[in-house]
């Protein structure tokens, strides 16, 4: 077996643990007066309906306009757009056509703390035309609109006194490229408005030609207004304005009590882990335990958004479910793969062949077992997920259930990939080179003479 070095232990343990931490927790700071999130933890989940509740809401027409079928269903996909946007898969839009109605449901935020069901549907609801108009006036000539727009995005900005301010950053498209740099061009030294609906949001002054398709909206925005603004502005505009027609709260199906209850069981379940696999499995056992962590932490941080690639994620009890089961995947792994190094130590084989032995001969059975799931997963997450491809058949509640159970059941499985059969076996060889722990028994082999 080839050695792996004596501190690669303590190094893999201390990263698992620094993981764990951080991806529970989180990390928060402030700057200046604003609140920042440096890592996102369990606190930054957005919790299902089934949960913590959410919100329901009936909308219509504004102006009692007769809105066609095909009108409707621009804005269910709108709001379908607008929704996933925000990372919320945990919702239903049923739309009416016969009564130009359309019902969405969907969860309260993580930080949510007055639940006014009001206040959390009114972004929804909103058309978000944006518009560049010639000077400052609301009845200035239009240069470019919304449609010019490719992608927008949250950002920083810094101001002449060298604060940091919220900020949203444009990147147009090859039309909207060109009539901006004809724009900035023909009003040098000049106001540029930026309008979203009637609300006008910045009037920079352009002070010199801008050629490579990008802009910046500032104003005074907090990071949640800024975010807000730019998932309206992908989204784009609705065909019609909107008009509440009812709304109100959606209780839990678990009770509010509900994610303590889950907690105490998650830490009581890994407690009992512990202890089944230190008793059978010995140092194999407690170094499974480490990396049984290390996968649930890679599973936290990819549901929280502590990865900036990998936007927050609502989970509700499927995903829970789905979690539950990549950790029994994750479980069984290493129990494969200690009972293989001590069928190898029965045997009568050097510490080190045993290990190596163990661990490539139990490779082949986890690999095989791990990747037809993940083909399972990925096939629930393509034909359940926010395009939803079968709710005609089982519904939006369904498929948007089916879509957590799948995606977490696959981060699960990945992070087993990671923990349970890369850094637990690392984190095993290694210890193994310390003189006082190359005890068989250690290992669950026999008692050395």
């Amino acid at each position: 077996m080839k050695r792996i070095g004596k501190p690669v232990f303590f190094i893999v343990f201390v990263l698992i643990l620094a993981l764990a931490y951080t991806s529970i927790f989180g990390i928060y700071g402030e700057n200046g007066d604003f609140d920042v999130t440096y890592i996102k933890g369990i606190n930054d989940i957005r919790w299902g309906i089934d949960i913590k509740g959410g919100v329901e809401a009936v909308f219509a027409p504004d102006g009692k306009k007769d809105a066609t079928d095909q009108e409707m269903e621009s804005v269910k996909s709108i709001l379908d757009l607008r929704l996933v946007s925000q990372n919320i898969t945990d919702y239903e839009i049923y739309p009416d056509y016969s009564n130009d109605r359309i019902t969405v449901r969907f969860p309260w935020k993580s930080d949510e703390k007055n639940y006014d069901p009001d206040a959390a549907i009114q972004e929804l609801a909103s058309t978000a035309k944006l518009t560049f108009r010639a000077g400052t006036s609301a009845d200035g000539e239009e240069l470019l609109s919304g449609s010019d727009v490719k992608s927008a995005a949250a950002g920083y900005t810094t101001t002449s006194d060298n604060q940091h301010t919220y900020a949203v950053n444009l990147e147009f498209n090859d039309d909207g490229k060109e009539k901006f740099a004809q724009a900035t061009s023909t009003y040098l030294n000049q106001q540029i408005s930026i309008w979203m609906d009637d609300q006008i949001l910045s009037a920079p002054t352009v002070n010199s030609v801008i050629s490579d398709g990008s802009a910046q909206i500032t104003g005074d925005f907090t990071a949640e207004e800024a975010t807000n603004l730019a998932n309206r502005i992908n989204a784009g505009a609705l065909p019609f304005n909107l008009k509440i027609e009812s709304y109100g709260t959606i209780s839990p199906s678990l009770g509010t009590n509900a994610l303590t209850a889950m907690g105490i069981a998650a830490v009581a379940a890994l407690a009992f882990i512990l202890i089944f696999m230190v008793i059978l499995f010995r140092l194999p056992g407690f170094i499974a335990f480490i990396a049984l962590l290390g996968q649930l932490a890679i599973s936290i941080m990819a549901v929280s958004g502590y990865f900036t690639v990998f936007p927050s994620f609502t989970m509700t009890i499927p995903g829970i479910a789905g979690l539950i089961l990549s950790i029994g995947m994750g479980v069984d792994a290493n129990i494969i793969t200690a009972e293989r190094i001590k069928d190898e130590l029965w045997t009568g084989k050097t510490l080190d062949g045993c290990i190596s032995n163990g661990t490539k001969g139990s490779f082949s059975a986890i690999f095989d077992g791990n990747v037809t799931v993940i083909i399972v997963a990925v096939i629930l997450i393509l034909v359940f997920g926010p395009a939803n491809i079968f709710s005609a058949l089982f519904g939006v509640s369904t498929t948007g259930l089916i879509y957590a159970f799948g995606y977490t059941l696959l981060v699960g499985v990945i992070s087993n990939f990671i923990m349970g059969v890369g850094a637990s076996r690392l984190m095993l060889k290694s210890i193994s080179g310390y003189k006082f722990l190359r005890n068989r028994r250690l290992y669950g082999g026999k008692k050395q003479k």
